[in-house]
């Protein structure tokens, strides 16, 4: 099985004000339109608790507009959705403002413990931070959106005439994972990331303009706002996340080095490797090498051994779902009415696959979701408009409005996804009874690992049990191809996950100049994963915004966090199901005391520091990567005697600048 990082979202709760609004190009921020709405001026005399319960009201009274805003930019991506989108967000960044100067009158004063946290939780709300001048406040959202919708509308083009092709994302993405022809591949590749050329300028400015808003929050930059929010000090943070990368950088040494043999082997040595031994990044199937499952077919270390073919299951459910719908069309079976059909039964069968993901959570004692989530979330993509299909959660009210964004394909990395997702709707409905100021994860780490936990759950035998492939093989080499199915995808991401916010963090202080951007990101590429680019990328390129987080400003050290978190919540939940055996074997799927442990951690939200809720869930109040070796140990001795006597390792330094790019991009894009 292999969990999907391609497509992971962000919490709204949690990084409101930061998925973007965008307006249309041009368009003026106040002719025609209402200034921001600011707070009112508070009451005199307000103490520290009713200046907490007062934004906790507010906060929640205005956020069901915000949402609602963006879940139209996002669903039906136009010049009036972005216009609407972005005027909503500059309100809520005004008021967020407004709130911030309020609270800074209790400052060193005595309060309890629960308001001196919901102030201090109110400072990080946006890791956008607003600017003060409402002029730079109405640029920023601006860009915001306008960036998030080029990502959204990112399309490649080649041809001319008659004989015109255009691509966008999915498309491109699908060669990449299909696709074995070295030439193919590099095309994809350029095409994709030759759409994230011209967001460079507003990228630049909207790297000023919240750097701004940081500082007027007291931070020297957004980066340092945004390692302050995990209940450290934001050095901790950062040499925290150094320890975690220093206790799994061995095991993705190895995995590294027999990825590398095995493009060798397929593409011949000059094309398998890069400079300095590392990885071209065309050819490990995903765009960003975030996920290397795609290369199964290269990399399976056992052919054949305990198959776990869950691709042709899902797409056997599609083409039932096809049959189904084509009868019952007229005769004719005309173009148009075929198109339908398909939809229709796309639509079937990712509502088929959401049923699915939802039975493993109620196994554990979880309530079944709303019918509104049902009937509001975006299953697939649309026939009929642009829409943002970087898979997200939504709550959208704080009160059981919950919903998913996705542009669901009967495919396996799919069918985890909507798993993943819906640890985030999980969460919402769980802390929806706290305080708005509370409703996050306990830091966004947990956020992102609540659903890889479940999927870590699900075994080979669990994917039997609920009927998607063939009893599982009892081993040496099941095992190993079933640990190594997991590892291209939980092991191969872990420097990716620390990479991008490294790169931020040197751009929002200083470090990393605009006119060094992307030498700056494949040096960071080469530093952490070993990859490299396939040609020179000079500064003619912006290769960063070809990831969607970079222009919806996502933090990312959450997902590196994620990825340690969700093995120490997975050991926990497996000692408490009663399950003894070895870790990677453990699913708790059906075990409602799992469930009741899970759901009382879920529960606490952000009202508590995070190392207090790990300690009650895990025993432990440190994050840990012991259980992710734990987990890989069979693998990691067979990965090193695979690689025996080979030459292991990678020289980050062979390519520290790219060397002059040609006049223009390698084939003409629109974004």
């Amino acid at each position: 099985m292999k969990p999907a990082r391609a497509l992971l979202t962000m919490s709204i709760v949690a990084v409101l004000g930061l998925s973007g609004c965008k307006a249309p190009p041009g368009a003026s921020t106040s002719t025609g339109t209402t200034p921001p709405t600011t707070a009112a001026t508070p009451p005199e005399n307000e103490t520290a608790d009713q200046f907490v319960k007062r934004v906790n009201d507010e906060y929640r009274a205005m956020y069901p507009e915000l949402t609602s805003a963006q879940w139209l930019s996002s669903t039906y991506i136009n010049d009036d959705s972005e216009l609407v989108s972005s005027k909503a967000n500059e309100r809520y960044l005004a008021q967020l403002n407004a709130w911030i100067e309020q609270s800074r009158k209790f400052e060193g004063q005595k309060m309890s413990p629960d308001t001196a946290r919901a102030i201090q939780l109110l400072k990080l709300q946006a890791a956008m931070p607003p600017p003060k001048n409402p002029k730079d406040l109405a640029e920023l959202t601006q860009i915001a959106t306008r960036m998030e919708g080029a990502y959204g509308k990112g399309t490649y083009c080649t041809g001319e005439g008659p004989a015109k092709t255009c691509r966008q994302l999915g498309d491109l993405e699908e060669v990449l994972a299909k696709s074995r022809d070295y030439d193919e591949l590099l095309d994809a590749w350029q095409g994709w990331h030759s759409t994230a050329s011209a967001q460079r300028k507003d990228y630049t400015r909207f790297v000023t303009l919240i750097n701004e808003g940081a500082r007027d929050m007291g931070y020297a930059d957004a980066g340092e706002l945004w390692r302050s929010g995990y209940d450290m000090t934001p050095a901790e943070l950062s040499a925290e996340t150094d320890r975690l990368w220093g206790q799994v950088k061995p095991l993705y040494e190895q995995l590294h080095c027999y990825a590398g043999t095995k493009l060798d082997a397929k593409y011949g040595a000059q094309r398998g490797h890069v400079a300095g031994h590392m990885l071209p990044a065309h050819l490990m199937g995903n765009m960003w090498q975030q996920d290397w499952g795609n290369l199964w077919d290269m990399l399976a270390p056992y052919p054949g051994a305990g198959s776990l073919d869950v691709n042709s299951s899902l797409q056997a459910q599609y083409d039932k779902n096809l049959a189904a719908e084509t009868a019952k069309i007229p005769s004719d079976h005309s173009p148009s009415a075929m198109s339908q059909a398909e939809q229709d039964a796309l639509l079937a069968t990712a509502k088929q696959m959401n049923e699915r993901a939802q039975d493993f959570y109620t196994s554990i004692g979880m309530p079944k979701l709303p019918e509104s989530y049902w009937e509001k979330t975006q299953f697939i993509k649309p026939r009929d408009r642009d829409v943002v299909c970087h898979a997200s959660a939504w709550d959208m009210n704080m009160s059981g409005d919950v919903r998913v964004k996705m542009c669901t394909k009967p495919t396996e990395e799919d069918f985890t996804t909507i798993y993943h997702e819906m640890g985030h709707v999980y969460y919402y409905l769980a802390y929806n009874k706290q305080p708005p100021l509370f409703q996050a994860g306990a830091n966004d780490g947990f956020h992102e690992a609540i659903g890889d936990t479940i999927v870590l759950s699900m075994t080979p035998a669990y994917l039997h049990q609920i009927g998607l492939v063939d009893a599982p093989a009892q081993s040496n080499e099941a095992l190993i191809n079933a640990q190594m199915r997991m590892a291209l995808a939980k092991v191969a991401f872990l420097p990716f996950g620390l990479m991008i916010d490294r790169w931020r963090w040197g751009v929002f202080d200083g470090s990393i100049k605009p006119e060094n951007y992307n030498t700056a990101w494949w040096q960071l590429k080469a530093k952490y994963q070993g990859v490299a680019p396939p040609t020179p990328r000079s500064e003619t390129f912006f290769d960063p915004a070809a990831k969607y987080h970079v222009p919806a400003n996502t933090p990312y050290t959450r997902y590196f966090l994620a990825d340690i978190l969700q093995f120490q919540f997975y050991k926990s939940l497996c000692d408490a199901s009663g399950y003894k055996g070895p870790l990677y074997e453990c699913s708790f799927y059906g075990n409602p005391e799992a469930g009741r442990r899970y759901l009382t951690m879920l529960s606490h939200g952000a009202s508590q520091p995070w190392q207090k809720t790990l300690k009650e869930m895990t025993g432990s109040e440190k994050m840990d990567a012991s259980a992710v070796l734990e987990y890989f140990a069979p693998l990691q001795q067979w990965l090193k005697q695979q690689n025996e006597g080979k030459t292991c390792g990678w020289e980050p330094n062979a390519v520290t600048s790219a060397p002059p790019a040609p006049a223009k991009p390698a084939a003409p894009a629109k974004a």
